[in-house]
């Protein structure tokens, strides 16, 4: 079971001699206590595995295995008066590490000469059968929930299911976890196995090996080639073992030879490591003394650089000094040269705007002066037409005797 559910009671309404009973679990544990046939069995076998996969067949509900008792059986008897009867199964989980309450039940309706009608339920928001959540109602006396009343009263906190392996693969996923229906169905059987009735007359440890055994699955060739080849890879290592340790020994006979050499070889290399140490030393005593030298010439060397700065900065304050002197005279020659120019060429521009202006009247003029004359030679030749017409107009006016001709 998932570590994090831990069954809290189970309960039945209005099913075999119950009407309405609760027996709670003691950290998941419970104890029942009565005579033989006081329904110890019946009770325990009403619920696992029953409400754990809803599977109702006969045979996993007696814990002998025969199949002549019926769920039927458990709610009308052969000799009931009533014609019907409804009732519910259901266990209660919860979460260990909260107060966070699931519930899982079987709700059945047996009637007479007609086949058993089942529902199955989880309520998964946290409300509880019996405290809150009858599976009842009070209508002068208690009647049991019909399978819609049921369906609106859990509404969205839950869900109600009419197929039995909808119901298991629900219960698995809520509370178990198997990552298989196969592996779910095999703790079913494993359920089974172990509700094997009067255990307590033959407790020995071969029963229980035997019931452990035969609810174990039979392992496959697929299942055992892996290993059978595991064993043989293991020979093949212990193969190898055994011939890594005749290595080992051989590697630490050479091992004996080679420490004996490099003992040898440390020697010589001491030997030539003192000698280079004396002469490092000889070389250590050199190196200061040409260190006191390389100091004096290094202080020698900054005060010539210090002299060389002063100097450096008298010839720059001097020629400063030069450029102070000239930088007027030729500043102001510069700046009158440059203003000549400009008026030089500012002059040169006006000429020529004027000599093209010039040269456009003079182009100007001519065109008028040939006008002019083209003009007066037109007017020369119309005063002499009209010269010409006068005269001969003379003549025949003076024949007409036209007087006005002389005064026009």
């Amino acid at each position: 079971m998932n570590s994090r559910w831990r069954a809290n009671k189970i309960g039945l309404v209005d099913f075999w001699y119950y009407d309405v009973e609760e027996f709670y679990f003691a950290d998941g544990r419970m104890l029942l206590r009565g005579s033989n046939g006081s329904g110890k069995s019946v009770t325990m076998q009403s619920f696992i595995p029953l409400i754990l996969d809803g599977n109702m067949r006969p045979e996993r509900l007696d814990p002998f295995g025969s199949r002549a008792r019926r769920m039927e059986n458990y709610l009308l008897e052969e000799n009931d008066v009533r014609d019907e009867r409804t009732g519910y199964l259901y266990m209660e989980f919860k979460r260990e590490e909260s107060d966070t309450f699931l519930t899982i039940g079987i709700g059945m309706r047996a009637r007479k000469n007609k086949k058993l009608e089942a529902w199955y339920f989880l309520i998964t928001d946290g409300r509880r059968v019996g405290e809150g959540f009858p599976l009842y109602k009070e209508v002068g006396s208690r009647v049991v929930l019909t399978k819609r009343e049921l369906k609106n009263r859990i509404g969205d906190g839950g869900a109600l299911y009419d197929s039995q392996g909808e119901y298991m693969e629900a219960v698995n996923r809520a509370i178990f976890g198997f990552e298989t229906m196969e592996e779910y169905k095999e703790m079913i059987d494993l359920l089974i196995q172990l509700r094997t009735p009067k255990l307590s007359k033959d407790f020995k440890p071969s029963v229980i090996n035997e019931i452990l055994s035969n609810s174990l699955q039979m392992l496959s060739e697929d299942d055992l080639r892996p290993m059978s080849e595991a064993i043989e890879n293991m020979d093949g290592l212990k193969t190898n073992v055994e011939a890594l340790k005749d290595s080992i020994d051989a590697a630490k006979k050479i091992g004996r030879v080679y420490d004996r050499y490099n003992n040898a070889m440390l020697y010589e290399k001491a030997k030539s490591y003192n000698a280079q140490i004396k002469a490092a030393k000889n070389q250590n005593d050199v190196i200061e003394e040409n260190k006191a030298i390389i100091t004096n010439l290094e202080t020698e060397k900054e005060n010539l650089n210090h002299q060389i700065e002063n100097s450096k900065a008298e010839q720059e304050r001097m020629q400063l000094e030069e450029r102070s002197l000239q930088a007027s005279d030729v500043v102001e020659l510069q700046k009158r040269e440059l203003e000549l120019i400009q008026l030089q060429k500012d002059n040169q521009e006006n000429e020529k705007k004027k000599q093209e202006q010039l040269q456009e009247k003079e182009d100007k003029w001519k065109e008028i002066d040939h006008r002019k004359k083209d003009e007066v030679n037109a007017a020369q030749k119309f005063q002499m037409d009209m010269d010409n017409q006068i005269d001969e107009l003379e003549e025949p006016a003076e024949e007409l005797d036209f007087d006005e001709f002389s005064f026009m």
